[in-house]
């Protein structure tokens, strides 16, 4: 799945994927034979991801005699209501299921994929599994996943606009605009910087880096921290960025990630924030061959802003009747054979330390991505509540108020934190 950081949770909200009051039981049954259902996400390039699902599935036929595996590829846009039916019906669930990892909240809540950590923790592969990317997969310190991917955004930026101006990539968060304003000026055909005023996942690192957080947990309550001075210094950084002398709001405050990036695809702009699953789309672009990438940096030079760990996990449904089977076919799927593979196919960054590493040592592009995952990433509070919140839109919202002058950030912020606690406290 290539979009899903830009939209994942907002998509789940929207499409109404409100947990479930009463989740599937447990089968109490765990048969070893028969057939053996997977529900994965539909792709663009989805040739690429079936030959590679197509292997292990022989393989894991082959070692298990009187199994067959149904895959079935469902629509990205249309899985909240898929899910909420499996939830409800396990005769109707699959026994494995691809799934986003901020979905992760909402569907455990809903009772629909089961604790693994025991799983987890007893496979010799585990252990290798990124500490901080394992964490996404977590609710109240259960795994309730294992992560097949990870992705986390850095700074593009044209080579060749940067050359002719003598120019260098930002070292700092506080050089960006001022970069970005110098650009624009000497070449007002290009946007300084394409960001967006949707573009939440783009917003988040200059919040986090300035030390601030979109929320704060205390025992099993959240609040909102969006309104506090350091997260307001992050949103003020970010949207400096939506003015008309970089990224003019008329063009840019509409956009999310994937019209933020598409804008220097088109040759439009001389930087952007992307993630490593951009990359093929970019080599395909009118920026090819013409741009670099760095770590979006923090406040001070030789420091990485903290990015949003995305990604996709496989799980184990809560419901399912062949639970054995179910586990070891994810920990196929999931393991270290078939995240290279998926990683050759479509450039899905592994999970695993040394599997990433591996990856990363054979291609240089990856090292601003392994960099900034080295340096620590952030996720959204990990709570149901977290898709109200994306369905009330309410900080793409605040950007948006912001960048057409119609608040200032602290009127904002307020807003923004109130309907966060609203949704906190429902």
């Amino acid at each position: 799945m290539r979009k899903w950081l830009a939209c994942l949770a907002a998509v789940v909200a929207t499409a109404g994927c409100a947990p479930v009051q009463s989740g599937p039981q447990r089968s109490g049954t765990d048969e070893t034979t028969g057939q053996l259902r997977v529900w994965l996400f539909d792709e663009v390039n989805r040739a690429a991801k079936e030959k590679v699902v197509a292997e292990a599935v022989a393989q894991f036929q082959g070692a298990h005699a009187g199994v067959t595996v149904d895959v079935q590829y469902i629509q990205v846009s249309s899985r909240a209501e898929r899910f909420k039916a499996a939830f409800s019906d396990p005769a109707s669930a699959p026994d494995v299921a691809e799934f986003g990892n901020t979905d992760l909240a909402g569907y455990v809540a809903a009772g629909g994929f089961a604790d693994i950590t025991a799983d987890v923790e007893g496979w010799a592969e585990g252990k290798d599994l990124l500490p901080a990317v394992l964490d996404t997969a977590k609710v109240d310190g259960k795994v309730h996943g294992v992560p097949w991917y990870v992705g986390v955004r850095a700074l593009y930026y044209r080579t060749d606009v940067f050359a002719e101006l003598g120019v260098q990539p930002p070292s700092t968060l506080d050089e960006i605009a001022p970069l970005a304003r110098r650009i624009r000026a000497a070449k007002p055909e290009l946007i300084g910087i394409s960001v967006g005023g949707k573009y939440v996942y783009g917003a988040l690192p200059f919040v986090w880096a300035n030390g601030g957080d979109v929320a704060t947990r205390e025992g099993d309550k959240y609040a909102s921290a969006i309104g506090s001075p350091q997260a307001r210094a992050g949103i003020a950084q970010y949207t400096e960025l939506l003015r008309d002398d970089i990224c003019p709001p008329a063009q840019c405050a509409g956009n999310g990630g994937d019209a933020s990036v598409e804008n220097f695809r088109g040759g439009k702009a001389a930087m952007t924030i992307g993630g490593d699953f951009n990359r093929k789309s970019v080599d395909a672009s009118a920026a090819a061959g013409k741009y670099g990438v760095v770590p979006l940096p923090g406040k001070s030079p030789g420091s990485v802003a903290p990015a949003f760990a995305g990604g996709n996990l496989l799980g184990v449904l809560s419901g399912t009747k062949r639970r054995t089977l179910a586990k070891e076919f994810t920990q196929l799927l999931a393991g270290k054979q078939y995240q290279r593979k998926m990683y050759d196919a479509m450039g899905n960054l592994p999970t695993f330390a040394d599997v990433q590493r591996a990856v990363a040592d054979a291609d240089p592009f990856l090292k601003p991505f392994t960099t900034t995952l080295e340096a620590g990433t952030r996720f959204v509070p990990v709570t149901p509540s977290w898709a109200k919140i994306d369905a009330q839109a309410v900080l793409p919202t605040m950007l948006q108020e912001i960048a057409s002058g119609g608040k200032d950030v602290d009127a904002a912020t307020t807003t923004a934190a109130e309907a966060m606690n609203a949704a906190f406290s429902s």
